[in-house]
């Protein structure tokens, strides 16, 4: 194994798991009255059998003992009955989650090589927790059934390029609004020569050219190199959190250079400042929800 493989499967891991999990709720009964485990191991042997690569099928119950043998390619190993498996991701985060989830890539017990668990929780009719179904398959295989087509490989590379093209011009954005700032620092701002607007408009200049190069950061590390993390916002809604909370921060700069200005020279205008305080406030209320929404998607993902 070598990093791009574990790359591979982070930016597979969701089809891998739609695949998998389509498997399990097409054999497997669920939220059935008197489900047993006498219903369930059939259904398990018959994903084995669809999978030629299957390293073995078990089914835990309710507490994360194991109550059936584990049944691999060749043989059947009785002697894993009885043992407890709760402490294993592949249990709690089924049965935290409730629903069927895949483990990160771990050397298996039955060959030692590395291996990946898929799990699915299983509820009787009065969703009360009965039985964890397990599936081990090499870690080799999961990316094999996930990998990208060429289309999908061709449309991948073709937006790395893209994202690369805009954030080189984005960044040149960026430079000459910092660039563009520091002159009316050095040049307009001085101790003869001070003026509360100057030092307004090089602050925003300034605000813009950081949120601006927030994003470039922001999209080269995300879609460029790839390194995705997780946060409870991530990924280009990560990117819109960043870029408006940055334009924000320079509409409530421009409101507070304004209430100054028209406080000194016309007071009747102090309207408009409560206006765009106003959109600020509103952009904040929106992003707040938008927030909001997009991490409990994120939860159900």
């Amino acid at each position: 194994m070598v990093p791009s493989d574990i790359q591979a499967y982070a930016e597979s891991r969701t089809k891998a798991r739609a695949y998998f999990c389509y498997l399990f709720h097409k054999n497997i009964p669920d939220r059935l009255p008197s489900v047993t485990a006498e219903m369930i191991i059939p259904k398990l042997l018959r994903i084995k059998s669809e999978l030629e690569n299957c390293e073995g099928v078990y089914l835990l119950d309710h507490k994360g003992v194991q109550i059936s043998p584990t049944y691999t390619a060749h043989k059947q190993i009785d002697d894993d009955i009885g043992k407890i498996r709760a402490d294993r991701a592949y249990y709690y985060r089924a049965v935290k989650e409730g629903r069927c989830t895949l483990t990160d890539p771990y050397p298996s017990l039955i060959t030692g090589n590395l291996t990946i668990t898929i799990s699915m929780p299983i509820y009787n009719e009065k969703d009360e927790l009965k039985f964890v179904a397990c599936l081990d398959m090499p870690f080799e295989e999961v990316i094999k059934i996930a990998h990208p087509g060429t289309l999908d490989r061709f449309s991948s590379k073709f937006f790395k390029i893209s994202y690369g093209a805009f954030s080189i011009a984005l960044f040149a954005v960026a430079f000459l609004l910092f660039i563009k700032a520091i002159q009316n620092f050095v040049f307009e701002i001085s101790p003869g020569h001070f003026q509360i607007k100057d030092m307004f408009e090089a602050t925003i200049l300034l605000t813009l050219s950081l949120a601006i190069f927030d994003l470039v950061k922001t999209i080269v590390e995300e879609e460029i190199l790839g390194r995705h993390k997780e946060h409870n916002v991530s990924g280009p809604h990560k990117t819109m959190v960043r870029f408006l909370g940055s334009i924000i921060i320079a509409l409530s700069i421009e409101a507070l250079m304004l209430v100054f200005k028209f406080a000194i020279t016309d007071p009747n205008k102090l309207i408009f400042s409560l206006y765009i305080m106003l959109g600020v406030s509103a952009l904040l209320l929106t992003l707040a929800i938008y927030i909001k929404f997009t991490k409990l998607r994120i939860d159900e993902q």
